[in-house]
């Protein structure tokens, strides 16, 4: 039995999948402004650019929760049309975080969306780094919810 109350570092991965009807195109130009997040994610109050670039690798984006925490992430990879990847360098309980948005045409109208991520935790205890992947899935389910309903209108 592990030891659920000694503080270590934990590894895991959160991947949620959706389907959307929508167009490839449409899909990409909204997962692609990497600013546009107030209008699907869960809880973003705004999203600024922190660099001049605002496509591919090298975008820098800020972005601020309801709750007033901030999270810095850094486009790490990008094919378009395809995916992007992304890391948070500061705002998060994690020693890593890297995450990929990534889309699929299923048919000419239905996009299968995935959207997964490895994450290394600080010191926490094992209950704590549960809880956390728990409420990232569920972070990401409900946040693609959004992006769906947006997208079908």
């Amino acid at each position: 039995m592990a030891n659920k109350t000694k503080k270590t570092f934990h590894t895991g991965t959160v991947k949620k999948t959706i389907k959307i009807k929508a167009t490839r195109d449409k899909v990409w130009r909204k997962i692609s402004n990497i600013a546009g997040l107030p209008t699907w994610v869960v809880d973003v109050k705004k999203t600024v650019y922190l660099s001049s670039k605002k496509k591919g690798v090298g975008a820098v984006r800020l972005i601020t929760f309801n709750d007033g925490n901030k999270i810095e992430e850094h486009v790490v990879a990008w094919k378009d049309k395809e995916y992007f990847s992304y890391i948070a360098t500061e705002g998060l309980p994690l020693r890593a975080y890297v995450a990929t948005i990534s889309i699929k045409a299923k048919s000419r109208s239905i996009v299968e969306l995935t959207w997964q991520s490895y994450l290394n935790s600080m010191k926490m205890t094992e209950k704590q780094f549960l809880d956390f992947i728990v409420f990232m899935g569920s972070f990401y389910e409900a946040s693609l919810e959004n992006l769906k309903t947006s997208l079908e209108k």
